[in-house]
């Protein structure tokens, strides 16, 4: 039915877990992954009087960004290789991750979106908004939730 996932992970114990179901699912279904990884963009700070300075170039902090985004996604290759399921890694950056995680899924031709939910309820839900949500409400690929 389902034969390439995308999962968007990053690297948090619920996301490793959620992968590791992926994984368990893909190899029952016969599928592959495409493991997806959201890069923070470089933040714009306000200087002003009483604002902090951010030594950190522009640079730099994309090079940061870039080794955690490999280490996420090769642990998330590691856990596929292990269960035998064939895998590639996407990463891009994205201050909304769940448009990059729509993007991600629609570029790689990805059949199904393989993520998790937090478990917010109630008015934290609201304020804090889920990628989730956003992803199950903008995206016209089917959409797992793992919980």
């Amino acid at each position: 039915m389902f034969k390439h996932l995308l999962v968007p992970t990053d690297g948090s114990p619920l996301s490793i877990d959620t992968t590791q179901r992926a994984v368990n699912f893909a190899k029952e279904a016969g599928a592959r992954i495409s493991f997806f990884f959201a890069k923070p963009d470089y933040p714009i700070s306000y200087y002003g009087e009483g604002a902090l300075i951010d030594p950190t170039t522009p640079e730099q902090f994309a090079d940061m960004a870039d080794q955690q985004a490999k280490g996420v996604l090769t642990n998330c290759e590691a856990l596929a290789s292990a269960g035998g399921v064939p895998c590639a890694s996407i990463s891009s950056v994205s201050d909304r991750p769940y448009e990059g995680i729509i993007a991600a899924a629609e570029q790689a031709g990805a059949d199904l979106i393989f993520m998790a939910s937090h478990g917010r309820r109630g008015i934290s839900a609201i304020l804090l908004g889920s990628e989730t949500q956003k992803v199950l409400t903008h995206t016209k690929i089917p959409v797992l939730v793992y919980r």
